[in-house]
């Protein structure tokens, strides 16, 4: 389900140190054993890397384990086979005393079912899955705690949209798009599907029987070559991933780094989104950071990154990164964006380094020459923590329709969000919040109480979010 992170690319010689990657020149053409990965925010139902490297010593086998239930039926599934059946997916009843499909309700059941030992079965899936394939094992991340998790997301998330056809193609074919950077072939999906259903089946014997597991197979069938073929088409039009090279480095705070790269090649993306990165310290760890300005003609890219407690990928960045070193860039997600056909202002509540993609919203408004009104609240919990400042304040001398409001979270006395409550009213705004999970769950509270209607607040995902970063 969770597509594991590849090896890096110093073709398998993972460490980090010399052979890595050069600045400015084109890699060679990616093989099997040495493609991309990245650790995005969504996680699909099946993707495993390629699996040409050397057989790793052991595999961990969950103590005490039911026994290996027998090979399902997808393990005589072919690997892809033509065009999606997107007519499989159940559509979403809306009659009145409408009801769910019945794979859709057998599928629910299962996840009833195991949900009291989710993290038994997704342990159980990841050992069958390097028992049956163990040289998989070398190609996942050490830590296989966040990656259990990631499995159990997308189990859920299918399972709550498995009836609504148009929401689960979306998010499946964005999912099929970002695994190309894991490897991933189309001959890798039958082999999770087997591993999923035998997890599964194993965990919910008491409710499993051929009608259950028949209604997964299709199901699974269908998801999987929804994937398979987003990813045939994006292959078309854009690489795995991108090679950037720090081009400057500059630390704002002792643990805030601003940080510029120059990509490979073209890197288009819109502000507000955000991209994963991979550095050559940690080889298959990778993780996200949001774009910290709009795009630019020079082609350059800016992120904010701050270091986090046990963060590897965060205090690489910003202790140990200098210029000349080169990182890996996945494509760019997120949808946390501008709507240029609408008139209305832009509310923006950004808190530490949340900060970066509400300033790349700000420019992309300058950019487009709309005189918008924009509102940014830049939260901190003291002054010296709000490193951009300078810059916004810039922005708001060289545009009358910003204003950039300063919120310091004194000894707990005035919170981000509560500051939006002294000012508006926000009828015809657009909400942008962008900070840690807890300070997003409070703002889109606070917006919500101030009269911003709920679909007209964007934010990323806060599930996604949880190890922003790390």
């Amino acid at each position: 389900m969770d597509a594991p992170t590849t090896r890096s690319a110093d073709k398998g010689t993972s460490g980090g140190e010399e052979g890595w990657f050069t600045p400015y020149q084109q890699p060679d053409p990616p093989t099997d054993s040495d493609q991309g990965a990245s650790d995005p925010p969504a996680r699909s139902l099946a993707a495993v890397p390629s699996s040409d490297s050397p057989a790793p010593s052991w595999a961990p086998v969950p103590r005490p384990a039911p026994p290996e239930p027998p090979t399902s039926a997808l393990s005589g599934l072919p690997a892809s086979s033509g065009l999606p059946a997107v007519s499989h997916l159940p559509a979403r009843r809306t009659a009145a005393g409408g009801h769910a499909s019945p794979d859709a309700v057998l599928i629910r059941r299962t996840m009833a079912e195991v949900a009291p030992v989710a993290d038994k079965v997704t342990s159980y899936f990841y050992a069958l899955l390097f028992v049956r394939h163990p040289d998989l094992r070398s190609l996942f991340p050490p830590a296989m705690d966040a990656q259990r998790d990631r499995l159990l997301k997308a189990l859920l998330t299918t399972a709550e949209h498995i009836d609504n056809t148009p929401v689960l193609v979306d998010y499946l074919q964005n999912l099929g798009r970002g695994h190309r950077r894991y490897g991933t072939r189309p001959e890798h999906y039958p082999a999770v599907g087997e591993c999923l259903i035998g997890a599964l089946s194993a965990y919910a014997g008491a409710i499993w029987d051929a009608e259950t597991e028949a209604a997964w197979v299709r199901t699974y069938t269908t998801i999987s070559q929804v994937m398979i073929d987003a990813a045939a088409v994006d292959e078309l039009r854009a690489p795995p991933w991108w090679y950037a090279e720090v081009v400057s480095h500059e630390l704002r705070t002792p643990d805030v780094a601003v940080l510029t790269l120059r990509p490979d090649q073209p890197y288009p993306f819109l502000a507000g989104q955000y991209a994963s990165l991979e550095t050559p310290w940690w080889p298959r760890i990778w993780r996200h950071f949001s774009f910290a300005s709009a795009p630019r003609s020079d082609g350059l890219l800016s992120f904010h990154v701050k270091a986090v407690p046990a963060g590897w990928v965060s205090n690489a960045l910003v202790h140990r990164a200098h210029p000349g070193d080169i990182v890996r860039l996945g494509p760019p997600a997120g949808s946390m964006t501008v709507d240029h056909t609408s008139e209305g202002g832009l509310l923006c509540l950004g808190g530490g380094t949340g900060i970066a993609p509400i300033k790349a919203l700000v420019e992309d408004v300058a950019e487009h020459g709309a005189r918008r009104p924009v509102e940014v609240f830049y939260g901190a919990r003291r002054d010296q923590d709000l490193y951009d400042i300078d810059t916004l304040r810039g922005l708001q001398q060289s545009h009358p329709w910003l204003e950039v409001r300063p919120v310091i979270d004194r000894d707990g006395l005035l919170q981000l969000p509560d500051a939006i409550r002294s000012f508006g009213p926000w009828t015809g705004y657009d909400a942008y919040v962008s900070g840690p999970p807890g300070m997003i769950r409070r703002g889109v509270d606070a917006l919500r109480d101030a009269g911003v209607p709920a679909e007209r607040i964007r934010h990323d995902s806060v599930e996604e979010l949880e190890g922003v970063g790390h």
